[in-house]
């Protein structure tokens, strides 16, 4: 080989890592936020990737995705969503349930942000309205908080002879006193007796559900959130050990070993979230784009679980749900 073809081939080589870090670079970068941990939460970011991946962005070739896992301490959100300004990232996307959402919004006013959360966005001050969001936000929102009457009314019709449930939340949540009466008013206007019981962590589950079998309750009716959703398998594993059944407002609890669920699909609200990312990438804007709202909220009832429980599904229950898991 020549001198000079040899200097050539050594120059090529050698700028090959530069030029694959330059490519590297030059993708846009979105920052993850979540209020709980990576494990649990693995199915709904697979469907933002795949809402992604539906506009043209494939993670690790066409974009970068910088995670941000609170791992169920709330606390921690607002420093997490600051780092990720600080690296002054394309996009934040946001998943895990209101805080996070606001935590993503109280730091940066410029930066694009894309959110699937089950609360109520203008309620909680995340958007000015659901049609004309405003500023730098938008997203998806499976409204959890309108079908908890509905839960009620179905846990009433699961155990017609029933006289008292119990609902669970987190109390660390901001506005759980609220979401507690979303429940507790349509249970009494049904006539039952209502225990509110409270439990914001891995050893506070534990201590609540082992109480209830004591305070005789015939139903349990659990509050979504990322606290319960992440740690599905424990609660799941409780209600069997102790025979309560109980209705969640997410299939995935469902799915994980609850007895019955009621709500919008999750896993769409994600990937509907990754569409709307990728089209903010493409130089859409948040303000733009309406906040998009459940079509279809499925009853989901797992049959295995029941026979578990000892627990007879009445037929008008069975007929109507959309999913039946054996």
């Amino acid at each position: 080989m020549r001198r000079r073809d040899f200097i050539t081939l050594v120059s090529s080589v050698a700028t090959w890592p530069l030029a694959a870090r330059a490519q590297r670079s030059a993708m846009p970068v979105i920052g993850f936020l979540h209020s709980g941990s990576a494990g649990p939460s693995s199915t709904n970011l697979a469907q933002f990737r795949r809402g992604l991946s539906e506009t043209g962005f494939v993670e690790g070739n066409t974009v970068i995705i910088d995670y941000r896992w609170a791992e169920d301490r709330f606390d921690r959100l607002p420093a997490l969503a600051t780092e990720l300004v600080g690296r002054n990232v394309s996009l934040i996307g946001v998943g895990g349930g209101d805080i996070a959402a606001l935590a993503a919004k109280s730091a940066t006013t410029t930066i694009p942000i894309v959110f699937a959360i089950g609360a109520d966005p203008v309620q909680q001050g995340i958007v000015a309205s659901l049609n004309r969001p405003g500023g730098n936000i938008t997203g998806a929102t499976f409204l959890a908080v309108e079908i908890r009457p509905k839960m009620v009314e179905l846990i009433r019709e699961l155990i017609p002879q029933g006289k008292k449930i119990a609902v669970v939340g987190n109390p660390n949540r901001p506005g759980f006193e609220e979401l507690v009466k979303d429940v507790v008013k349509p249970a009494e206007a049904a006539g039952l007796d209502v225990l509110v019981l409270k439990a914001g962590n891995e050893r506070e589950i534990e201590s609540v559900f082992s109480s209830l079998k004591q305070a005789r309750i015939d139903g349990l009716l659990v509050l979504s959130d990322p606290v319960y959703t992440n740690r599905r398998d424990q609660v799941s594993r409780l209600l069997t050990s102790y025979k309560i059944p109980a209705i969640f407002g997410s299939r995935e609890s469902v799915i994980a070993g609850g007895l019955m669920s009621y709500g919008a699909s999750i896993e769409d609200a994600y990937r509907q979230a990754g569409v709307y990312a990728g089209r903010i990438l493409k130089g859409e804007k948040p303000a733009d784009l309406p906040v998009i709202q459940p079509t279809k909220f499925e009853l989901v009832i797992n049959l295995k679980t029941a026979k578990a429980l000892g627990l007879t599904v009445p037929h008008s229950l069975l007929s109507r749900a959309d999913e039946l898991i054996d």
